[in-house]
């Protein structure tokens, strides 16, 4: 176990090492960072009902290395960032694995059904982005992990889904931020190597078999006032598909407490050859909530329309406000009502302690290989709390259950218990 965890450390600091001549300047190494964080997982999914793999259970340790550099003076300024992932089986079997923890064997055990696949010891990966900045204008190129309303990678598990490309960010104009990049392929949260992108099957609706190595986004936020942002971004997996995306969200102070708006649309049909096949959908997600003294509770309405499910790149979330830890609610026209609950307790002196639940129902829904109207809910909970003081200052606790039902797919309970730990090295 030391040994890979020198060997992936070794790599970041030689990768590190070999470029500092090139921008041995005052700023590129005053201004840089490294932190190491590293996460304990447990992770449990049981299938309560019909045939196939019946649990997945797995338990793991994950180590990741930041290091960041600043930027090299001058009109324009270059720098560079490594990240460096370990990831370390400790408990694990071919019956239970395939819990996006840790990589596992491309072929089932023999004799086994296709799902026993046995899991790696252990696991590593490295991510490498250069970046030149001019103004308030950064160009990065290499390893990324895009915050998009088109583009969510999963963060769920050890360690974060990546993508390689080129990404611009701009905020030279006061209140306007614009993005425009391309994305070439995608590294999944628990695998090793970089793969062309496909779009999510939604129970075979699309066909995930196509896929695609250029995947192009562009757009913007525009502030209207410090508290209301209009958000507007185009988004194309060459070949198969187009997205529209127009988002408003606004906050105010009312009364004692914040109330807060957000809408979010989507619009997408197909791309050129429509590879995946075709695509027609329209999407309407809306959420309204109230915060006060560490208490909020917010709630929405979420519509799909058109003949298809909603369309993302396989392996990513959506940027639904149904996104919950099991299930998203996209399916062909399906109607969803949800509602959330959170609550901080630092309003009665615990400071670090949170709690979360959400609860949402989806119906009308059209299901592939589905005959009838498509139902299902989930309800998750949360609870999680950071030291805030002593010798385990900044160690973080969460434990996340979910619940869920539904006509058409396999009813599901889920734990989560993760033990964390970000130390700054400087």
């Amino acid at each position: 176990m030391n040994n890979r965890i020198n060997t992936v450390v070794a790599h970041a600091s030689v990768m590190g090492a070999s470029f500092m001549p090139l921008f041995a300047q005052a700023d590129f190494v005053a201004d840089s960072t490294a932190s190491l964080e590293l996460k304990n997982y447990y992770f449990n999914r049981d299938y309560r009902e019909s045939s196939g793999q019946n649990k997945r259970a797995e338990w793991a340790q994950g180590f990741m290395l930041n290091v960041a550099s600043g930027f090299t003076e001058g009109t324009v300024g270059f720098g560079l960032d490594v990240v460096g992932m370990l990831g370390l089986k400790l408990d694990s079997s071919p019956d239970n694995s395939g819990t996006g923890l840790l990589a596992r064997s491309s072929v089932a055990q023999p004799g086994a059904p296709s799902y026993a696949r046995r899991a790696h010891d252990n696991y590593a990966k490295l991510g490498v982005t250069g970046k030149a900045r001019a103004g308030k204008s950064e160009l990065r190129v290499g390893y990324m992990v895009p915050d998009l309303p088109t583009l969510q990678p999963n963060l769920s598990r050890l360690f974060p889904q990546s993508f390689s490309g080129t990404a611009l960010t701009s905020s030279d104009i006061d209140n306007l931020t614009l993005n425009v990049g391309q994305l070439d392929q995608v590294k999944q949260r628990d695998s090793t190597h970089y793969e062309d992108m496909a779009l999510t099957s939604q129970y075979g609706a699309y066909k995930s078999s196509a896929k695609s190595d250029e995947f192009r986004y562009a757009g913007g936020e525009y502030k209207l006032t410090p508290n209301t942002a209009l958000t507007y971004q185009f988004a194309q997996l060459e070949g198969l598909y187009q997205q529209h995306y127009l988002g408003l969200k606004n906050s105010i102070k009312w009364g004692p407490g914040t109330f807060k708006t957000d809408i979010r649309y989507f619009s997408a049909h197909e791309d050129g050859a429509a590879l995946a096949g075709d695509v027609d959908n329209r999407a309407l997600s809306t959420r309204v909530g109230y915060g006060l003294n560490g208490h909020n509770l917010s709630g929405g309405y979420q519509a799909q329309y058109g003949s298809t499910p909603f369309t993302y790149v396989d392996g990513t979330n959506t940027y639904l406000f149904t996104e919950y830890q099991l299930a998203n609610f996209s399916q062909t026209n399906e109607r969803v009502w949800h509602a959330r609950y959170d609550y901080d307790f630092a309003a009665l002196g615990v400071p670090g302690l949170l709690f979360s639940t959400r609860y949402a129902r989806g119906d009308n829904a059209k299901v592939i290989g589905f005959n009838g109207e498509g139902r299902e809910w989930e309800r998750d909970l949360s609870l999680g709390y950071v030291v805030q003081s002593g010798t385990f200052k900044n160690v973080s606790l969460r434990w996340q259950n979910a619940s869920a039902t539904s006509n058409f797919a396999r009813d599901t309970n889920e734990n989560r218990l993760i033990v964390g730990y970000s130390l700054a090295l400087w």
